[in-house]
């Protein structure tokens, strides 16, 4: 085969994409249970945090901040 080919892999390359891949699936496994944890603790005040945080950005917008 000639050099550059699509077709054309190293056994390293290909490892360090596959441990580039586990990393971030863990990162985001990590990520996904610290906000599921912090969903759980907020419970009722979930929807209060969501308006605190709408009326944040218009206040921004609006220059009143």
């Amino acid at each position: 085969m000639l050099p550059g080919t699509r077709g054309d892999v190293d056994v390293e390359d290909l490892l360090k994409l596959i441990l580039v891949l586990v990393v971030v699936w863990l990162v985001l496994e990590i990520v996904g249970g610290v906000l599921g944890i912090l969903g759980h603790l907020l419970g009722p005040l979930r929807p209060l945090l969501g308006l605190v945080v709408v009326a944040l950005i218009v206040l921004w917008l609006l220059d009143r901040l």
